[in-house]
């Protein structure tokens, strides 16, 4: 049975990097990806200036940073029994408030089935906003449900991948014109030691062999690494938990083998978000988001755009792609997704969201149709944990196309 649970202490709070999320097969049951830990927290002091109530900027605090360790347990039925220790600094670098907050997150695990996860995942403004920068390192030893490249890829393929995967993705930019950076983006993907072995849901050989859309040396241990410009408008008013303002984020990324690639592809993305505040109590924020990928050349099966959960972390910006939807149950060289969220002041620390979104991939450009499109919504609620910088703990459930259903737990908004 794969069914995800929070094993909670005393004062514990879930807290993790990712989420839980589903599998089409068996809809009345959540389940999750080896990406997604529960972690456990114990919430800091009261800080001012927080939710939504007002959408006041947050007051001065003599406390420029906040480090919490994390420990980090959960169970999944890919995985077994997981657990580790995380830790989060958040906070302004200076004393300009106008400088918006930045975050680190480092943890690690490991589970009873020998998976395991290095990961430091950071966004940082430097003093005065001259300066953002992105990214993550990240060391899995993974094991995912593979379905099939394409948009119409059955249930039955259901079929378990293991690998190991080493990632890179780090951007850099100068703030240009007010909240205009720009820069570069680079991304190296390292996968290896498959594990393929076992057979597909419906007992035939696993469908990672037998797609005739993966090639051979797709099968193989593989490097991508790909440079490119990255051009960001971004007037928010806070990147953890937006009140107002746009982001409005493009790249193309140029992979080959004069960079240390195997494959030579190249990707354009386009990710625009809008987050507007809703009467004048100022207790509603309505945000919403698009995201378009689309490659050219030959794009290994990892690197291919894909819908559902949180896919690929800095790959999509930090952003929740379709909860509801199991992990890259969908994935091909295009994809488009666009999706929305009414968040809700309740009382105290306490927020409330409902979200719902559609998507599709596509081998083509001229693949994409009506008929073919996936959605997924759900609500959940929100507890902020650090005021002053309006940091969120997410709890979130979903449903998605084909009757996936997944419980999220997750710091920081989906988008």
């Amino acid at each position: 049975m794969r069914l995800p649970f929070l094993i909670a202490a005393a004062c514990g709070l879930s807290l993790p990097t990712l989420a839980q999320i589903a599998r089409p097969p068996k809809p009345a049951i959540p389940v999750s990806a080896p990406t997604s830990p529960t972690i456990l927290a114990v919430a800091p002091p009261a800080a001012p200036g927080s939710g939504l109530r007002g959408l006041a900027a947050d007051e001065p605090n003599k406390k420029n940073l906040t480090i919490l360790p994390i420990p980090v347990i959960f169970y999944q039925d890919e995985t077994g029994l997981g657990y580790g220790l995380g830790g989060l600094v958040s906070g302004r670098l200076g004393a300009d408030t106008a400088t918006r907050p930045s975050n680190a997150r480092v943890q690690y695990w490991q589970t009873e089935k020998k998976q395991s996860l290095i990961q430091l995942v950071h966004t940082v403004f430097t003093p005065g906003e001259a300066f953002y920068l992105n990214g993550e390192i990240s060391l899995y030893d993974t094991r995912l449900f593979y379905y099939g490249k394409g948009n119409d890829t059955p249930d039955d393929n259901e079929s378990l991948l293991g690998y190991k995967l080493f990632i890179i993705n780090q951007r850099v930019q100068k703030q240009v014109a007010p909240k205009v950076f720009a820069g570069l983006l680079y991304r190296f993907t390292n996968v290896y030691d498959f594990d393929f072995n076992r057979q597909a849901e419906n007992g035939t050989t696993n469908s990672f062999l037998t797609d005739p859309r993966v090639s051979i040396r797709e099968r193989q241990a593989h490097r991508t690494s790909g440079l490119g410009p990255a051009l960001t408008l971004d007037t928010r008013d806070n990147a953890s938990t937006t009140f107002r303002g746009n982001y409005v984020d493009g790249t193309v990324l140029f992979a080959g083998g004069g960079l240390g690639s195997d494959f030579k592809f190249t990707r354009y993305q386009l990710d625009a978000r809008h987050f507007q505040p809703l009467g004048s109590a100022g207790r509603s924020v309505l945000a919403v988001q698009y995201v378009g990928q689309f490659h050219t050349g030959k794009v290994p099966f990892r690197e291919q755009a894909g819908i559902g959960a949180n896919i690929g972390g800095t790959l999509y910006n930090n952003a929740n792609l379709l909860r509801g939807i199991y992990e890259q149950r969908y994935r091909d060289r295009q994809m488009m997704m666009v999706q929305a969220e009414l968040r809700q002041k309740l009382f105290w620390r306490l927020d409330g969201a409902v979200f719902g979104g559609v998507g599709q991939v596509a081998e083509a450009l001229d693949g994409f149709a009506f008929d073919g499109v996936k959605a997924a919504g759900g609500g959940g609620i929100r507890f902020n944990f650090i005021r002053r910088d309006r940091i969120n703990l997410r709890l979130d459930y979903a449903v998605g196309t084909g009757g996936s259903s997944g419980i999220y737990f997750a710091i920081g908004e989906a988008f």
